[in-house]
């Protein structure tokens, strides 16, 4: 997860909040420590992942923790290190094992073994499949589904409806449920109906 991520909190069935993980971390320790804010189920915006949050310590602690900007003296030491690959077009440089063979057609190809899988990866992510598509949003409608609306009325009718991409059906049975976790579900359901 990164700092940038969009997350949402949700308490007692309502939408707290959505935003980056900084901003809801101070929100919700401003809450906690006002008594105000009880229990808080907290998920991923894109794929409907829960995680959790430390809280502990000041709000600044808190802000510093989950803060993308580096103070001054932080980012300028950072800045010193030197750095593999080209850091200031965010290269990252890591280790790869491949087969001599592997290794020989790498050499081969135009811009060096390093272009030639940059090229290859975002041909592979470009041609991510409808299917693959479906099944990322299923899922996440399903973690999410199961977290907040398990003990609610028609949830194993709307979780088969979910994978047999009935779309009418599993609107049906998520219709009576609280107004923030039905919308929040029928957002990470919004692939999950493959071509029309």
């Amino acid at each position: 997860m990164t700092n940038t991520q969009q997350i949402q909190a949700f308490a007692e069935g309502k939408l707290l909040t959505r935003g980056t993980v900084a901003e809801v971390a101070v929100l919700l320790k401003t809450g906690v420590d006002a008594k105000i804010i009880g229990e808080v189920l907290l998920f991923r915006a894109d794929n409907g992942q829960q995680l959790d949050l430390d809280l502990s310590g000041s709000e600044q602690e808190v802000l510093a923790r989950y803060n993308v900007e580096q103070s001054g003296s932080e980012a300028t030491e950072e800045a010193s290190k030197p750095k593999r690959g080209r850091p200031k077009l965010g290269v990252v440089g890591r280790e790869v094992t491949l087969l001599p063979r592997h290794w020989e057609w790498l050499d081969r190809q135009r811009g060096g073994s390093s272009a030639a899988l940059r090229r290859l990866i975002d041909a592979a992510r470009q041609s991510t499949s409808a299917e693959e598509l479906v099944r990322h949003s299923q899922d996440a409608t399903n973690r999410f589904m199961t977290a907040m609306a398990g003990d609610l009325p028609g949830f194993e009718e709307a979780t088969r409806a979910l994978y047999a991409q009935n779309q009418s059906g599993f609107e049906q049975h998520t219709a009576s449920w609280p107004t923030d976790i039905r919308k929040a579900t029928r957002h990470y359901a919004v692939n999950a109906w493959g071509a029309e």
